[in-house]
């Protein structure tokens, strides 16, 4: 019996659309798919995904083993470790077959009366002992999301907080999977919501010390975060008052609250430089205070913290131009950015120092600051942070981050007397690893870390601070007779065009050989200083069960090496991300660990636009790519200013509006326009309909001119979730499924659909 014929894939038709900048005429066929209202785009979307369903159909056995092998590895009713706040313990469970997580938290027990450091207070800071699937007692449910999400095709957080008192639960949630949400406000004592709701907020809100204000963000028509508005509790939402609007387009505003809770910080910034504003909120109608304008250009974060009776500011920051001497560096200037809008850091990979308040009146230049941690050529300071007793210092060194501890009393004693402090280090014992600082009660006696490698689940420590001694709270249990020494990560070196080494992390079965006949796996991102630090991924198993050698390629414009690799991939040096990728690519087809014509490549996001690249650079070289929402039309976006978050993408790639240079740096390597007649690999495009991060018109167009232009006859498909956003489908079931289908798109193409033996 022959076999039925291969679907025809959708075509979309032509409505030619001429963009015209710095005298270059670009036709776009394919740009009325942007207009999502249009009933024709969304039935060219409906076919197309009915046309991938019926080009992987033959997949779908193994997208329900892999989705199996996560489920039956996982453990569906968990808990995290509780974290103690203000005299109760918060944390979240899972309860198996329910997609979501419920927030909780019970009462804490109080320290003995006259407890010190020590004994009783340790005691009092030990989290409840509490068992998966057993009832807490006194356990109260802040919120079920699996409630909040009934009826709604997607469900997200966006953020909570609580009032100090511990009596009102202010939350907002995304039942539309836009990023955008809406904020209410639960009565924790008697389990009523207040009248108020608040439509259409961002990311981030902060109640005062006395329960009587919040303060949350509110985007503009572009998605960018650019008003802080408080409101007084029990008023009408229409009276909220605006404390603070940033017009200037290409800059990104949020708030926090400091480490003792004292002032609301407004933070605002690109990736080059930022600026810090703050609101004691001790004080009644105290003024938002500027600490650190934009005109100092200094990238920097703020932290205000009181000690021996005066305020100091700890700033993390990339230096500046007189008023403090920092220890020599090496990183050369940034040779795309002109001076007058991004001047060359003296610091580029952070440096820390002491600030007096009464010097904020003065010219930046001017101040008196005091160096506490000097500049590192070979260590990165990723921030800092108080405790009522310590200062935590997270740092990079050789890819890895770690965590430093200090007396805060004497760290400011070593620097106010001009020396550098003393910090403790823990140790891991692993090569490849992540530790970071947890979020950490001021007061506590400990001080919560993570910590997680590419085949140690998740940890949650607490680190004592008076001893240095490490309290494992929890390892996330991994079902399914997981065994860690079945697997291997090792660190080697791809070397680029022109002779940069970029690390690789190499992960593979420890019984897969090194015959050069392996199915392999490249992933990457390579952007906005974002690292693919190393972690444990219970769907990543699958994969290598069958046999793939995962690679991750730690390419330049991530933050690995430090402030110079990210700064050697953005803007004009842009290129380098992609063929650091193809250097890769290179050493795994030629290590012995895989066959070279059995490698596939994957990444998502501005990982997606590096795997479009790639594929216009070295199309051969792949049997398969994964594209999740890919940002693969990059110019075009970035070309209109209305389109969400394009402003603010100016300082990571350039401004092809205003620089020729930048525009035709941009029409060189955005995939999109790039696509050429090529034997391109099997291809799998993954995007959400309510995207507003990159919008799925991106790889809607780029499917289309690839497949007319594919010279290899394999097939091209789109897949569009048409109820989720960026991050793709928000429960945890749905998300595992997702993570199957790409998967097994990979496994079947490499021909590894079958377990190892």
């Amino acid at each position: 019996m022959s076999e039925a014929p291969a679907p025809a894939a959708p075509v979309a038709k032509k409505v030619p659309a001429t963009r015209e900048h710095h005298g270059e005429t670009f036709v776009d066929p394919y740009e009325w798919l942007r207009d999502k209202e249009n009933p024709d785009v969304v039935a060219h979307l409906k076919a197309e995904n009915a046309y991938t369903e019926a080009v992987t159909e033959g997949q779908q056995p193994l997208r329900d083993a892999i989705f199996e092998e996560i489920r039956r590895r996982t453990q569906e009713t968990d808990l995290s470790v509780p974290a103690r706040k203000d005299g109760w313990w918060y944390y979240s469970r899972t309860v198996e077959g329910q997609q979501y997580p419920i927030y909780c938290r019970v009462k804490a027990a109080e320290p003995a009366e006259g407890a010190h450091d020590g004994g009783d207070t340790l005691g009092a800071w030990t989290p409840p002992a509490v068992v998966p699937g057993t009832p807490v007692p006194g356990e109260e449910i802040l919120l079920d999301g699996n409630a909040e999400a009934e009826g709604h095709p997607f469900f997200a957080l966006g953020g909570a907080a609580v009032t100090r008192d511990g009596s009102l639960y202010a939350y907002s949630v995304d039942t539309a999977g836009d990023e955008t949400f809406t904020l209410r406000v639960k009565d924790l004592r008697t389990g009523e919501l207040l009248p108020e709701v608040i439509e259409g907020v961002f990311y981030g809100l902060e109640f005062d010390p006395d329960g009587s204000r919040l303060f949350y963000m509110v985007a503009d028509d572009s998605w960018r975060p650019y008003q802080v508005r408080v409101h007084v509790l029990g008023t009408p939402v229409e009276q909220d008052t605006v404390l603070y609007q940033e017009d200037d387009v290409a800059q990104w505003t949020g708030i926090d609250l400091s480490s003792d809770r004292r002032w609301l910080l407004v933070g605002i910034g690109n990736s080059e430089y930022s600026e810090t504003r703050m609101l004691d909120l001790t004080e009644p109608g105290a003024a938002l205070q500027l600490v650190l304008g934009r005109e100092a250009r200094i990238l920097h974060s703020v932290e205000p913290f009181e000690h021996a009776g005066r305020t100091r500011l700890l700033v993390t920051h990339n230096g500046r131009r007189g008023g403090e001497s920092t220890a020599p560096n090496s990183t050369a200037p940034n040779s795309t950015v002109p001076t007058s809008t991004a001047p060359t850091s003296t610091a580029p990979n952070n440096m820390v120092s002491l600030v007096d308040p009464g010097e904020l009146g003065k010219p930046v230049a001017d101040q008196e600051w005091t160096t506490l941690i000097a500049h590192d050529d070979a260590v990165k300071v990723e921030g800092a942070d108080v405790t009522a007793t310590h200062l935590i210092v997270s740092l990079r060194r050789n890819t890895i981050t770690t965590v430093r501890f200090a007396p805060l009393a004497d760290a400011v004693a070593a620097a106010d007397g001009g020396h550098a402090p003393s910090f403790v280090e823990p140790e891991f014992g692993e090569e490849l690893y992540t530790a970071g600082a947890g979020v950490t009660d001021f007061t506590a006696p400990v001080a919560r870390m993570s910590y997680t490698s590419y085949f140690t689940p998740p940890r949650v420590y607490d680190y004592v601070l008076a001893t240095g001694e490490l309290l494992l709270r929890k390892e996330t249990p991994v079902r399914g007779g997981y065994d860690p020494a079945d697997y291997v990560a090792e660190r080697a070196w791809a070397t680029a065009d022109d002779g940069t080494r970029v690390p690789l992390s190499v992960l593979r079965r420890a019984s897969v050989r090194q015959d050069g006949t392996n199915p392999a796996l490249v992933y990457g991102y390579g952007s906005y200083e974002v690292s693919m630090d190393p972690g444990f991924a219970i769907p990543r198993l699958s994969l290598l069960d069958r046999g793939i050698v995962f690679v991750i390629a730690h390419v330049r414009g991530g933050g690995e090496l430090g402030r110079k690799w990210y700064e050697d991939g953005k803007k004009l040096h842009k290129r380098n991300t992609f063929t650091d990728f193809v250097a890769a690519t290179d050493w795994v087809a030629s290590s012995g660990w895989a066959d070279p014509e059995r490698i596939a490549c994957m990444g998502g996001s501005a990982g997606g636009l590096l795997i479009g690249a790639v594929l216009n650079l070295a199309p051969d070289k792949y049997a398969a790519a994964v594209a999740q929402v890919p940002f693969v039309d990059a110019l075009t976006t970035i070309l209109d200013p209305a389109l969400p978050l394009s402003a603010l993408e100016w300082e990571e790639w350039g401004n092809p509006i205003e620089d020729a240079e930048v525009y035709a740096y941009m029409k060189s390597y955005s995939p999109y326009e790039n696509v050429h007649a090529a034997p391109y690999p099997k291809i799998a495009a993954v995007t959400s309909f309510n995207d507003t991060r990159v919008l799925y018109v991106e790889p809607a167009k780029w499917v289309q001119a690839l497949r007319e232009a594919s010279t290899s006859g394999q097939p091209i498909v789109l897949k569009t979730e048409m109820d989720a956003g960026h991050g793709g489908a928000s429960g945890r079931y749905e998300a595992w499924k997702d993570r199957a289908w790409d998967y097994a798109f990979i496994a079947d193409a490499l021909g590894a659909r079958d377990l190892l033996p």
